[in-house]
């Protein structure tokens, strides 16, 4: 029989190998990572230039017809960010459907609240941090989290007069307009091929 120190001897050895092993699983599978993230998929960024195209071609030529061609490119910006998730990163819970409709409604709603409880120029500074601030805590208690969105609260507050005239109505239009067409233009691009699915597991809301 072995004696209690040849046990704990035995013990330590086994532990050692074990921990051996874990280790050389973590560095396979690092690498593994490093791997995937140095591959280029062509046929998935061929689809994702073809879906941010069509995307945001569509909106500017929509808003072309209602805003200034400065709030027209100013809108478009805004949407670029949406654009890179829900084309370029479709399985991000960042870009899914309820996040990207509910990210943007509810931030242009928060955007131009606060823009009528803080209207004086002079202010302004506040109302752009308050706009975002506000609009981020409302995206995290709903679950709609969506970057873009933040951009969408800003534009409300810091766009130009026309923008800031529409009030409520930049919630519809050129917001709720422009998300749509993305979302229409996301679902029909994204599964035309079968390396994508959209939303992710079918998953809306």
């Amino acid at each position: 029989m072995l004696s209690v120190q040849e046990k704990k001897a035995a013990h330590r050895e086994h532990h050692q190998k074990a921990k051996f092993i874990r280790l050389r699983r973590g560095i396979r599978f690092a690498r593994y990572v490093m791997y995937r993230e140095t591959l280029i998929d062509k046929k998935n960024i061929y689809w994702s230039f073809i879906g941010a195209f069509a995307g945001i071609a569509s909106i500017g030529l929509l808003s072309h017809f209602y805003l200034p061609v400065k709030d027209n490119l100013f809108l478009i910006g805004s949407f670029g960010a949406s654009a890179v998730l829900i084309y370029g990163h479709t399985q991000s819970p960042l870009s899914q459907p309820r996040n990207l409709v509910g990210g943007h409604l509810l931030s242009a709603v928060v955007g131009v609240t606060v823009g009528y409880l803080v209207p004086w120029p002079e202010w302004e500074w506040l109302a752009c941090a308050l706009a975002v601030a506000a609009s981020l805590v409302v995206m995290q208690v709903t679950k709609t989290v969506h970057p873009p969105g933040g951009a969408t609260a800003l534009l409300a507050i810091a766009g130009s007069p026309a923008i800031r005239k529409l009030g409520f109505w930049y919630v519809l239009s050129p917001v709720a307009s422009g998300v749509a067409i993305l979302l229409l233009v996301a679902v029909v691009i994204n599964n035309m091929t079968d390396i994508r699915q959209y939303p992710d597991k079918r998953k809306w809301f």
